[in-house]
């Protein structure tokens, strides 16, 4: 039994980064209902723009972790003017990153795009989508470094205050710039993509404003990072990044992989992306909560603690998951109903949704302990285990099963299912073995 004081440290911390998760999700639903009604087109251009994009935001996005793990682990040795440093090296690092990769996107979209899928009318959305997404780089390298310095300094309620908001405006502006609301042209799909992207850069100055007011005294924009300070930052970063980079393209590949099956199940495949992500980053966000955990305490010289909060932050997880995954199974018809009006492609995404209800509490472990070890510092095997787990086993056994055999999405999913079995018992043993004690940031 987890002790009553613990579990209350773990709502304290994880629930309003859950909130804030439990809010991407529903902004990444609702984009998908708001573009779902145009037509399967529509919808799977946005899919291949989106996973376009999230392999160009990929690089940025381990800074997340890295300021976060660094601010918590400064907190644990008392360091409380130095808090915000890890901060200024993170948003050097962003708009080091974020300025060619954005320009690269810019100048590159049509042929990027036209990598994913050969439908015409499919890739005349993409590509608009695409261009207008990826302006918004440096906007999420800067709201994930804020994000890491607020939750690592067990502020996480500013970030879940500070998300909504910006997830509350996306909703707003890209429904009107899709349908030409107050004066606005009709863009249509495209315009969700350019409505995120200042929903993305409002959030950045709402987190810039509020660390001013707050984060003056730790350091903020006046202390400038020493080289080591950057040197450290980049080698907690770099690996964690390349993670999600390869994740991203794993998730592109994956999504080419259900397009070769063809275009229904790539349309319906964008809905239940979006619909796992709604139980996976919930979980995601409690195991944040284990990143600053398990670095403070490693910053008290306290592994013993260290070790319990990631099987403690763990088993409350996999009771949300499986609490949140229930209407997924019992539900599955009426939810799709909600995105997509076409019955084939309702009757095509009903197995695949009940599956990912029913397994999503395996995750659960693989979604902690890797945030968790990301806490203790040691991205490098979060790195190795996930990519490999990813491209070595499910996505070749994927593209063998889908477009080879013709066992279609059905089995792909299926797939998934085994894979996050296998990704949570590599962690428990890579978290039960203790290796990641020794490691010093």
């Amino acid at each position: 039994m987890i002790e009553r004081e613990r579990l209350r440290q773990i709502f304290r911390l994880g629930l309003p980064i859950m909130g804030g998760m439990l809010s991407q999700s529903l902004l990444n639903l609702i984009d998908a209902a708001m573009v779902g009604h145009l037509g399967q087109t529509s919808l799977a251009g946005v899919g291949i723009g989106s996973y376009a994009n999230f392999i160009a935001v990929a690089l940025v996005m381990g800074l997340g972790a890295s300021v976060q793990a660094m601010v918590a682990r400064r907190r644990g040795q008392g360091l409380q003017a130095e808090l915000a440093v890890p901060l200024n090296a993170g948003l050097l690092i962003a708009l080091l990153l974020a300025l060619p990769i954005t320009l690269f996107g810019v100048l590159q979209a049509p042929r990027i795009i036209a990598l994913l899928n050969n439908d015409s009318a499919v890739l005349a959305v993409a590509v608009e989508y695409f261009e207008w997404r990826v302006l918004a780089v440096l906007a999420v390298g800067l709201n994930f470094a804020f994000r890491g310095y607020w939750n690592g300094s067990h502020r996480s309620g500013v970030y879940m205050r500070t998300l909504v908001i910006m997830h509350l405006a996306n909703v707003v502006i890209s429904y009107s710039l899709i349908h030409g609301l107050f004066g606005l042209p009709v863009m249509g799909a495209p315009g969700a993509g350019l409505g995120t992207s200042i929903a993305l850069y409002l959030g950045a100055l709402l987190y810039g404003w509020q660390t001013w007011q707050a984060g003056r005294s730790q350091g903020f924009l006046r202390k400038p990072p020493a080289l080591i300070e950057v040197q450290a930052m980049l080698r907690l970063a770099l690996p964690n990044s390349l993670q999600q980079l390869f994740f991203a393209a794993g998730i592109t590949a994956l999504f080419w992989i259900i397009g070769q099956v063809g275009t229904a199940e790539l349309a319906i495949a964008h809905v239940l992306i979006n619909l796992a992500l709604f139980l996976i980053l919930p979980g995601i966000g409690l195991g944040m909560a284990a990143t600053t955990l398990v670095s403070q305490s490693l910053g008290q010289q306290n592994p013993e603690a260290a070790y319990r909060w990631g099987w403690d932050v763990a088993r409350v997880t996999a009771l949300c998951l499986a609490l949140l995954g229930a209407p997924f199974w019992l539900l599955a018809e009426p939810i799709l109903g909600l995105f997509v009006s076409d019955p084939q492609l309702i009757e095509l995404g009903a197995w695949p949704l009940r599956l990912t209800g029913l397994g999503m509490a395996l995750d659960a472990v693989a979604l902690v302990l890797t945030q968790a070890l990301l806490g203790a510092g040691a991205s490098r095997t979060v790195m190795l285990v996930s990519l490999g787990n990813q491209w070595l086993f499910f996505l070749p056994l994927a593209y063998l099963l889908g477009p080879v055999l013709g066992y279609g999405l059905l089995a792909i999913w299926s797939l998934q299912i085994i894979q996050r079995g296998l990704s949570s018992t590599l962690f428990a043993l890579i978290w039960q073995r203790r290796q990641w004690t020794q490691i010093r940031l």
